[in-house]
């Protein structure tokens, strides 16, 4: 599985720039700033909100300032997946999908962007059951464990092997999303 899987990594994140997927670039500043100031504003979650779902973007801007500061500050000071993409999904405008961009950019060797094409991937590959159209932090830990067992069996990092999996299902996906 290793060689064949690294190629498959290795293939996919060549294809990524061609899907509508958020910018790695893009994650890598916010991700930047995040650890430097300990934590992100209003604004912040809101611009990588829009990056990863244009649609529910507007609702982050409901949330008040000071708890978007203290609940991006309090998941730096907890390591526990489950607790991290709960806390963040508490805020309006950020399911798993969208909580999962702000752990990627905290933490990109531990994290990694998903959604339904990261899901139906490792569905694909035979590391999940199942198809699934909406998630929960339960969601998360589940692809997030098996997303970093192909990380620690392979040379690319947890978020590199996130974004091949999209790619994957952007490049293999018979119809449409949903």
């Amino acid at each position: 599985m290793n060689a064949n899987m690294e190629d498959l990594i290795r293939e996919y994140l060549e294809m990524y720039s061609k899907t509508q997927g958020i910018l790695p670039k893009k994650l890598e500043e916010f991700g930047a700033k995040f650890r430097s100031q300990g934590h992100l504003s209003k604004n912040d979650l809101y611009k990588i909100a829009y990056e990863s779902s244009t649609r529910s973007a507007h609702h982050v801007k409901k949330n008040p300032e000071d708890r978007c500061i203290n609940v991006t500050k309090n998941i730096t000071k907890i390591n526990d997946d489950f607790s991290q993409i709960g806390l963040l999904t508490c805020l309006k405008g950020f399911k798993a999908p969208t909580a999962s961009c702000i752990l990627t950019a905290y933490d990109p060797k531990r994290h990694a962007v998903v959604d339904t094409r990261v899901w139906a991937s490792l569905e694909r590959l035979g590391f999940l059951n199942g198809r699934k159209e909406s998630f929960s932090p339960t969601d998360y830990v589940l692809m997030i464990e098996k997303i970093r067992k192909i990380s620690e069996n392979t040379e690319f990092s947890t978020s590199k092997v996130g974004y091949a999996l999209f790619a994957y299902d952007y490049d293999k996906r018979e119809g449409t999303l949903h």
